[in-house]
């Protein structure tokens, strides 16, 4: 245990500059979206299951949740997880590396004139 808190150490230092926290904040922010996506799309995929089973193969599902599983609900799922999808991987594509970069230092430019200031 010692060893691996040795070289986290060595791989994360605990003194970081203001670049590096903004960049930990941003790459931290994706991994909350894709998690949060990773997990949509599993219930998604669960839900086409059940609406399969019950519209094409007659499943009884007449208890809570999956009573309500129709047509229109798929269709306004489908489209709340294709807007989820496109928010997600278009967003990276959009506003890629080079715009996070340029934007990290406009922001750290702003903090830094504004503490000379003060």
């Amino acid at each position: 245990m010692e060893d691996f808190k040795e070289r986290m150490q060595d791989k994360y230092p605990q003194e970081e500059s203001p670049e590096e926290q903004e960049l930990k904040k941003i790459v931290t922010k994706k991994v909350v979206k894709l998690k949060s996506f990773y997990t949509h799309a599993l219930l998604y995929a669960l839900g086409i299951v059940v609406y399969v089973l019950k519209v094409y193969f007659g499943a009884p599902f007449n208890f809570f949740p999956l009573q309500y599983i129709n047509g229109f609900v798929m269709a306004i799922w489908t489209i709340a997880f294709l807007v989820s999808a496109v928010d997600l991987f278009a967003s990276y594509k959009i506003f890629g590396e080079e715009w996070e970069e340029r934007k990290m230092k406009s922001i750290l430019d702003k903090k830094i004139k504004k503490q000379k200031w003060e």
